[in-house]
């Protein structure tokens, strides 16, 4: 069997213009967010300490802990609200289409027993509050005309919303049953965040137009604002207040985070600047934060959680972060326990990972780089092609990519494979050619009358084989420049997907559209382990274990299957619901551990029992 060792954890999703509003649990000192049809439960002791909730049927947007931590209320962009519990089997509660649209926000009454959701209305209703447990309205929410992005509940009797958004409101209830009170129209702008202060004193509001207003918490009147001197000079996204409700920590577009010392007529005024050009441009805007304790963090749109030091503004304590789409590519570049990965998402993102401490930081693109869609570690360095139609050879000791010269393939690589040997010859195959390359030359490029979709190199470099749209398997022996044809091999009913040489180079793996995957002896040419049909779907990938004695395939199913060649396929290893969604990537460490990449932008390493 297969047990999870570590998961390295997609990071909140971003969109530029919006902000994040991100949740946290003292008690357990967790953070809560969304990505995708995920919710991600991180602790910030331990990022490596992740459990993901992933039975969201759309894309989830917002996710708040109870008072207790022990339930989460997750929203999503249908308008559902799901109640599951922390515990393992995230069971869940209860279930309610809250909103005819997306939820942008949502909030638990300080008691537990009630919640409530703001959004997209589809023009009608913009908020809801309900009780948890039943979904019983408590209350009419009038007074908005346009989408609500953001909600809160006041801390302590007597309950109050408080609630803002695109029509650039600041509206107050009062209840419960909630009813409108008052509402304020001081924000020039979208309304992106309310906060209420810890002891429900005040609330904060913080929007667009680049100005913060404080308000009083029992009556809804307006105490002052946060004051333009040493203020954003960009859209603020996201404010948290801190555990004494004496300071508040807000993030913007101008790149920055500023703590503002709150005094008790209600005027805030900046105290410290936090300034951030982690990647550069756009995704160094910061548009969510959380104070929680100890901890102060912020997420920038490129999806960067950076800790903070109150006492030295100019020091991070840490940064982590992940992939925001997709995964298209992973590789290892060190085997064995201390090995090191690197993934390529469909942003054109490349991270760096370590075993036992996960994140290690991101290949800065130089440029313009499209993503990667192929990627293969080789000594020191790192190959990758894909959606540019370029080969790039980037140095795995600097820390960026697309500053060096790329070879240009014309037309869009299929697949990327290089030798083991010291040849240094890479093979990728296009829909019309296959090209091989010695370091970053093109020494052959072959025009074949069929359409290649996979292709590999033998370790040493004598043969390749290509796998075609046609369903057969061509081999080539490599002599010089030229490639001459030796063999096809027909037994599969689909177009190929994948196809590797074992690092002994014995043997030959296979994986079609028709989820069939097959092993033959390199030298026979003769099926060695045939029948592997049990993915229920597209084979997207495979791999190869470091012994040669094991080959891993992955599926749109979810699945991963894992064979010891040695043995026959029904002593298979099953892995199911890997990932959620499908998986593309596939990677051994060692004969014993591996890691998978998929849909759902995380990467997880594996071991077998």
């Amino acid at each position: 069997m297969a047990k999870l060792l570590e998961t390295y954890a997609c990071a909140p999703s971003t969109e530029r213009g919006r902000g994040i509003l991100i949740s946290g649990d003292a008690k357990s000192g967790s953070i809560v967010y969304c990505n995708g049809r995920s919710v991600i439960i991180r602790s910030l002791a331990n990022p490596l300490n992740v459990e993901i909730y992933g039975e969201h049927a759309y894309p989830t947007t917002v996710a708040k802990f109870s008072p207790n931590g022990e339930w989460i209320a997750s929203g999503d962009v249908s308008g559902q609200v799901r109640v599951w519990a922390r515990n393992e089997e995230h069971t869940l509660k209860f279930e309610i289409r809250a909103l005819s649209g997306s939820i942008d926000d949502l909030d638990w009454s300080f008691d537990g027993q009630r919640i409530v959701v703001c959004g997209d209305g589809k023009g009608s209703t913009f908020v809801k509050a309900f009780l948890w447990d039943s979904g019983s309205t408590v209350g009419e929410f009038d007074g908005h005309s346009k989408r609500v992005l953001s909600c809160a509940f006041k801390p302590n009797r007597p309950f109050r919303i408080a609630t803002c958004g695109e029509d650039f409101l600041v509206n107050f209830y009062e209840g419960p049953p909630f009813r409108f009170k008052t509402s304020h129209r001081e924000h020039l702008n979208f309304v992106n965040c309310v906060r209420f202060s810890p002891n429900g004193s005040k609330f904060l509001t913080v929007g667009s137009d680049k100005k913060g207003f404080i308000f009083n918490g029992k009556t809804g009147e307006k105490l002052g604002y946060l004051s333009g001197e040493d203020g954003h000079t960009g859209s603020i996204y996201a404010a948290c207040w801190s555990s004494d409700g004496e300071q508040v920590l807000t993030v913007s577009a101008d790149k920055t985070a500023k703590i503002w010392d709150i005094s008790e007529e209600g005027n805030g005024k900046v105290s410290t600047t936090f300034q951030f050009s982690d990647i550069g441009g756009a995704e160094d805007m910061q548009v969510g934060c959380l104070w929680m304790g100890e901890y102060l963090i912020t997420v920038s749109l490129g999806g960067i959680i950076t800790y903070l030091s109150k006492t030295d503004p100019n020091c991070s304590l840490k940064v982590i972060s992940g992939h925001l789409k997709s995964i298209t590519a992973l590789t290892v570049a060190k085997l064995g326990e201390s090995g090191e990965l690197y993934s390529s998402s469909y942003d054109g993102v490349i991270v760096h990972w370590r075993v036992g401490s996960g994140y290690a930081g991101r290949l800065e693109k130089k440029g313009t780089v499209s993503r990667a869609t192929h990627m293969v570690a080789r000594g020191d360095e790192l190959l990758t092609c894909g959606m540019d139609n370029k080969l790039w050879r980037v140095m795995l000791s600097g820390n960026s990519y697309g500053d060096t010269e790329a070879t240009d393939l014309e037309l869009q690589p299929q697949d990327l494979d290089v030798t083991l040997s010291s040849s240094d010859v890479a093979v990728v195959p296009t829909k019309a050619s296959i090209i091989i390359l010695h370091r970053s030359t093109v020494i052959s490029k072959t025009e074949v009358g069929y359409q290649p979709s996979a292709a590999a190199i033998s370790p040493d470099g004598s043969e390749i084989v290509v796998g075609g749209q046609d369903g057969k398997l061509y081999i080539y022996s490599v002599k010089g420049d030229t490639l001459i044809q030796e063999s096809v091999l027909e037994r599969h009913r689909g177009a190929l997907t994948a196809v590797r040489f074992s690092p002994d180079g014995t043997m030959i793996a296979s994986g079609d559209q028709n989820r069939e995957a097959v092993v033959w002896d390199r030298d026979t040419r003769e099926v060695k382990m045939k029948n592997m049909l049990y993915h229920t779907a597209r084979i997207n990938t495979l791999a190869w274990s470091p012994d040669s004695l094991k080959v891993a395939t992955a599926s749109v199913d979810s699945c991963v299957y894992v064979y010891d060649v040695t043995k026959p396929v029904s002593a298979r290893i099953t892995l199911r619901n890997a990932h959620l969604g499908s998986i593309s990537a596939l990677a051994f460490l060692d004969s014993q551990t591996f890691a998978s990449g998929g849909d759902d932008a995380c990467i997880r390493l594996w071991t077998l029992d």
